[in-house]
């Protein structure tokens, strides 16, 4: 065998010995032009050193791809699957007494059941209620427990399964916004593509006596399938 065909070999053969640096930042150890890599996390990472700045970038062995920070595309068109968080309105006003009241998704009609066209959504992808943002006016009775529910009807019947519940028990303040995360609930309050969902308050006690403006809002989280 030659001496270039040995040399060649050797190249091909050569493993390069992973480098580290006992302050946790390579940048300050990079010399002006000089490279580095390293695994982050299981993610092999590439940093160089250009101009005074540290570059970085990231390979990967699974198809999966991650950045550190902000995102900025010209234009971006998703082809298979992704999550993102949707936003729903579901004011109304009322004097809602001890009765259970399903909340509006579109105008401002709530009703005692979700057998209704304002009071349930057709579920288009796979939902899970990350948090309800809730601000009534002021109250007679602030000490009244209210009960959030999350209802569904699955495709193909008509029976209203109970999701998941949480019972708010502070005394409310005038005008003044509470959060129900999901956390909160008893169970993952997640409704299945195809199933209607309403979400459903009640007072353990009449909170006002004459109608009252009530300013809901639910944020969930989407599993968009293309």
């Amino acid at each position: 065998m030659s001496k270039d065909m040995r040399n060649l070999r050797r190249l091909i053969n050569l493993t390069e010995q992973p480098q580290s640096f006992n302050n946790g930042s390579p940048a300050t150890n990079l010399q002006e032009g000089s490279s580095f890599v390293t695994l982050e996390n299981g993610r092999l990472a590439v940093y160089r050193k250009h101009k005074g700045l540290k570059w970085k970038s990231y390979m990967s062995s699974d198809g999966n791809e991650y950045v550190d920070k902000k995102l900025t595309t010209h234009s971006l068109e998703y082809t298979n699957t992704f999550i993102d968080y949707r936003i729903y309105k579901h004011n109304f006003s009322d004097n809602i007494g001890t009765t259970e009241h399903f909340i509006p998704w579109q105008g401002t009609g709530e009703q005692t059941g979700m057998n209704d066209a304002t009071s349930a959504l057709l579920v288009p992808f796979k939902m899970t209620c990350h948090k309800i943002l809730f601000r009534p006016e002021s109250f007679d009775t602030p000490t009244a427990n209210f009960t959030f529910k999350i209802k569904r009807q699955d495709s193909g019947d008509a029976t209203v399964d109970e999701v998941a519940s949480f019972t708010y028990t502070d005394t409310f303040a005038d005008n003044t916004t509470i959060e129900v995360k999901q956390s909160d609930f008893n169970n993952t309050p997640v409704v299945d593509a195809g199933a209607k969902a309403s979400i459903s308050i009640q007072a353990s006690a009449n909170p006002h006596g004459s109608s009252k403006d009530y300013y809901i809002t639910s944020v969930w989280r989407t599993e968009v399938t293309i």
